[in-house]
């Protein structure tokens, strides 16, 4: 068991245990001492003192970490992880970093209760780790399967959800609405998935909130490490900020979601990257 694959450095929030062979969170936090900071800019707007956050998706915990930062010491961060080798990294990081409010949970989210199968994985050859599907193989690691819901007696008060689960989105809304209609928290979901953007937005939508694109790209001109290279070149991510309708919310620069046929980065329109 010789395959060292693992790494640590002071980031941007902390000390972050990561995997060098990673295309994306690795590489940034190797290159950049940050992951995504863009998107960071935004949950710093939306996540205050005292708050509760649930992540799921959390990988390695570059955003956990900030999470709980931001919350602080009587606020609560639960984060969900379903890799078992990603998820030990994770636990590393906020064990290292003494953060004493976040509590992490290897299971995956879904629509009901059951299990899933992670296929094997050699994490010690380069791979895209953030980008595994746990919802496509037949056989595997098994991995439990709960619902956001069954959560709801262990959370008082609840601020904000980040969903980032590789095309299982609208799972883990469906088994999460009694959360989404007691607390009306704002959502921030991943749709980078074309053929499922559709269902995902309308789901939302019946959930009585309304979306706006995110879009911003992995590259930060103003990085932790002050690197002027950009290795992502004009990669972005594509989000949606979804807020509840009866929620008094100035948003700006994002472009609201009125057509759920519609996805940014469809090749037949016009203005596609």
């Amino acid at each position: 068991m010789n395959k060292q694959f693992n790494k640590l450095i002071k980031a941007r929030n902390g000390f972050c245990l990561y995997n060098k062979n990673d295309h994306y969170i690795g590489r940034s936090i190797e290159n950049y001492g940050e992951f995504s900071e863009l998107e960071a800019k935004m949950f710093k707007q939306i996540c205050k003192q005292n708050d509760t956050v649930i992540e799921v998706g959390a990988n390695i915990g570059a955003h956990t970490q900030l999470f709980s930062r931001l919350v602080g010491e009587k606020g609560k961060v639960l984060a969900f992880e379903p890799q078992r080798i990603i998820f030990q990294t994770l636990n590393a990081n906020i064990a290292i970093n003494s953060m004493t409010n976040v509590f992490t949970y290897q299971k995956a989210l879904g629509s009901k209760k059951g299990e899933l199968f992670l296929p094997p994985i050699d994490y010690s050859k380069n791979g895209n780790f953030g980008g595994i599907s746990v919802d496509k193989a037949s056989k595997g690691e098994r991995i439990e399967l709960v619902t956001l819901d069954s959560f709801i007696e262990d959370i008082e008060r609840l601020k904000f959800i980040k969903i980032d689960v590789e095309g299982m989105e609208s799972e883990v809304i469906k088994g999460a609405k009694k959360v989404i209609k007691k607390f009306k928290p704002l959502l921030y979901i991943e749709n980078d998935r074309q053929e499922k953007s559709k269902e995902l937005i309308e789901l939302i939508w019946s959930l009585d909130y309304k979306i706006y694109w995110h879009m911003p790209r992995l590259f930060n001109e103003d990085n932790y490490y002050k690197k002027e290279e950009n290795i992502f070149g004009n990669i972005v991510s594509v989000n949606m900020l979804c807020i509840p309708k009866d929620l008094d919310i100035k948003v700006e620069k994002m472009h609201k979601i009125i057509d759920s046929d519609f996805h940014p980065m469809r090749k037949d329109k016009n203005d596609a990257k």
